[in-house]
């Protein structure tokens, strides 16, 4: 690009993309004294303080300061509507904003990975990988470690309607579980989340900041990457744009893309990497023809359930009363414990939609409050929220640029509820949900319906109300998709098939969506690939 420069120094490796999984890499791979590597990220710092307090999710996302407010195209399965799409502006990425939750998925979700040929990557695979970064809150074992970088801990507040809740499931078959995270995580219980002490974990916090220390690892922020450089069929580094320019960096080992399930597919498409047609369209030469990038999106949309309740307290009393925002406040300032301290969902299930379902197909988020639609504020009458979101959608999006201005986002088109089996499964999820509070332990509470309402009864009724209600619970993966088949973006090693020097490391390169939340999953992916590669490199691959 005319009136570039020369960033200075040489890198072994360039990273792109400060987030979830770009945190982990610049850790584990600065780790090795002999390697330099360098992390461009286009966002800013994460020390803000709405980004440490558990609840400022509430003021993180849709915050142009730490979102980059995001939107989906106009979805048909929600009636048209556009959805907002948070992702995460700062260091830490998703992790600075996201719901906290520590959930592995299902050890049948990885051993899917393996079966479709990606080797290495079946559950016995990837849990020395989860466990890698682990500082678990209970003993060491055969599924925990302590320790590590990532911390888990138990949240810190507790209500007595998500535990009547929790006993109303158990009077269906739903019982309490101990550990979500042992591959198997069908029940009921708390979740664990990525907290220390009452303050949000994220991985520049676990990961980066220790790291920052080294003289081998730097670190830019506020630089947006615009394109791949390439010298034949070698990725030789990037080009980004920062306030003082435009800047060319070169890698001499790889650039490893960690932009995210969004990101990652558009910066491939502006390098001229993707469906040549679109590429051509486009005006963007083509440089490898790779016509699945960007497809494949897979995301979890989310049913919001809404009942009213009685005889109890929820965060809707008192985040409403001064006396309540004071006590709020009070407890976090003296214990950093209650309602500032809590993650947006305290309590989950994970159960079947139907009796013939072979494994948990459904996951329960419940929280103790309620709005009319997120963002808005708290109802003024105690309420919770009973979502519920499929975990294996058969939907499949897309996403793809539609610009060559590298300033504007791709279109997101997640395609949701497009399959008779997912609108099957989310009619399903909803008569569940209202067979959980009709329950006998909930009747001290006399819950009453509010969303989706008690008119909608029929099928049709349910599934149009069901398009004006349900949204995502921002999961985007999938789009530069892992496997052995000729359509495939990367190979097992993630390594982009059909050029050198390129490595694609977060959500996008999952071949199928995970049974459950997608932080930690991410996180594992960033620990494997850096192991990959200092065996690569230490081996002279």
């Amino acid at each position: 690009m005319a009136g570039t420069i020369s960033l200075d120094g040489q890198y072994d490796y360039v990273i792109v993309g400060a987030g979830t999984a770009g945190c982990v890499l610049a850790a584990r791979l600065s780790e090795d004294p002999s390697v330099r590597v360098l992390l461009v990220e286009a966002g800013g710092s994460d020390r803000y303080h709405w980004v440490q307090i558990p609840v400022g999710y509430l003021y993180c996302i849709g915050n142009p300061r730490t979102d980059w407010m995001m939107r989906t195209a106009p979805e048909a399965g929600l009636n048209g509507r556009s959805l907002a799409y948070p992702r995460g502006k700062v260091l830490g990425g998703c992790t600075s904003v996201n719901g906290m939750i520590y959930m592995r998925g299902q050890a049948a979700d990885y051993d899917g990975w393996r079966e479709l040929g990606n080797e290495g990557w079946g559950w016995s695979d990837v849990l020395p990988f989860f466990k890698r970064s682990e500082d678990y809150h209970g003993p060491q074992g055969e599924m925990h470690s302590t320790g590590g970088p990532w911390k888990v801990n138990r949240q810190r507040l507790k209500w007595k309607i998500l535990e009547a809740v929790q006993a109303g499931a158990g009077e269906l078959g739903i019982k309490p579980r101990a550990d979500f995270n042992d591959g198997d995580n069908e029940g009921s219980g708390f979740f664990d989340v990525n907290q220390h002490k009452g303050v949000r974990w994220n991985t520049a916090r676990g990961f980066l900041r220790p790291a920052l220390k080294r003289p081998n690892l730097r670190v830019i922020k506020h630089a947006l990457v615009e394109r791949l450089t390439m010298d034949g069929n070698r990725v030789t580094g990037v080009e980004y744009r920062a306030s003082a320019g435009f800047f060319h960096v070169k890698a001499s080992s790889e650039v490893i893309l960690a932009a995210g399930a969004i990101n990652s597919p558009k910066l491939l498409e502006l390098s001229g990497i993707g469906d040549p047609e679109r590429l051509r369209s486009l005006g963007i030469e083509v440089n490898l023809p790779r016509p699945a990038v960007g497809e494949n999106l897979q995301d979890h949309l989310q049913i919001r359930t809404v009942f009213k309740v009685k005889n109890t307290v929820t965060l809707n009393q008192l985040a409403n009363s001064w006396r309540g925002k004071i006590k709020i406040a009070a407890e976090y300032a003296l214990m950093r414990s209650g309602p500032m301290s809590m993650a947006p969902s305290q309590f989950g299930m994970f159960t079947r939609s139907t009796p013939g379902a072979n494994r948990p197909d459904i996951e329960y988020h419940v929280q103790p409050l309620s709005t009319e639609k997120l963002g808005d504020p708290l109802h003024p009458f105690p309420a919770i929220t009973v979502s519920v979101c499929q975990l294996r959608p058969s939907s499949v999006g897309t996403c793809h640029i539609t610009s060559t201005d590298s300033d504007r986002q791709p279109e997101i088109r997640p395609n949701y509820l497009s399959t008779d089996h997912d609108r099957s499964v989310a009619i399903a999820a909803i008569r569940q949900a209202r067979q959980v509070m009709a329950t006998d332990a909930l009747r001290p509470y006399e819950p009453n319906e509010l969303l989706p309402g008690t008119q909608f009864q029929d099928d049709d009724e349910l599934l149009k109300k069901i398009g004006d209600i349900a949204t995502t619970i921002f999961h985007p993966v999938g789009t530069c998709r892992m496997g052995v088949d000729a359509d495939a973006v990367v190979d097992p090693a993630l390594r982009v098939k059909g050029v050198q020097g390129l490595r694609i490391v977060d959500a996008s390169i999952m071949p199928r969506i995970v049974s459950g939340n997608t932080a930690s999953p991410v996180v594992m992916i960033a620990e494997k690939a850096a192991a990959m590669m200092r065996m690569e490199r230490k081996s002279g691959q």
